[in-house]
């Protein structure tokens, strides 16, 4: 290796910077999905920004656009039963941690898209963090995984929607929709609907309550 390259290499390896967010957390239904994109300094990936301000056009265009240019990505999730389990903040941790356990290198840096930061600690990242409101709009990487995270799971609920007809989930991708709404007081929910979410027990015949704050206890982790 010339040392002009071996300088490169050196600046890509100080320069791994994890963004992850995630897509899924309001739904009625589905899972919560989690990315992790680390950039690559010198691929360059012109048009990213929140993926919640962008049609769904440019969203499939620059989706493997990112996986083709970035250094490391990797998605992950956590289905009904860990939403209903951990509550909805704990799921999503859960995903997020999956998603950077899942990067096919380590991070040196991890920006989180939000308020909070998932327990990182016992992942043994060897990294620091932050967490970094409006992310999705200001960093870069965040705004990358934020793509990532919402296409997949597009792509899940799609997928999902001859497996429950009736409920129109490739339309609504499980957010609370009066078509969504209307088909809960027809139907009996799916396997896929979150049962800790109060229209989905009205749905069930249970009065609406506050849903529970749990902790993350590590169940259902994976290596």
């Amino acid at each position: 290796m010339t040392f002009a390259r071996q300088q490169t290499a050196t600046a890509v390896a100080a320069r791994r910077v994890a963004g992850v967010d995630e897509a899924g957390r309001g739904p009625l239904a589905g899972p919560v999905v989690a990315a992790a994109v680390i950039l690559h300094p010198h691929r360059r990936i012109a048009g990213l920004a929140d993926s919640k301000a962008l049609p769904k056009e440019e969203r499939e265009r620059l989706a493997p656009l990112i996986r083709a240019r970035a250094l490391a990505w990797a998605v992950a999730w956590a289905d009904r039963d860990e939403i209903d389990a951990l509550n909805i903040l704990g799921a999503t941790f859960l995903a997020m941690r999956r998603a950077l356990l899942r990067l096919p290198v380590r991070p040196t840096h991890v920006k989180i898209d939000g308020n909070q930061l998932p327990p990182l600690a016992d992942l043994e990242l060897g990294c620091t963090a932050q967490a970094i409101i409006e992310g999705d709009a200001r960093v870069a990487a965040i705004s990358a995984a934020s793509i990532l995270a919402k296409t997949h799971r597009d792509a899940m609920m799609e997928a999902l929607d001859s497996c429950y007809p009736g409920f129109e989930l490739a339309a609504h991708k499980g957010y609370c929709t009066p078509a969504h709404l209307e088909a809960l007081r027809t139907r009996e929910p799916s396997p896929q609907h979150r049962r800790s979410f109060s229209p989905v027990r009205v749905a069930f015949g249970a009065l609406p309550e506050v849903q529970d704050e749990l902790p993350l206890t590590g169940t259902h982790m994976e290596a």
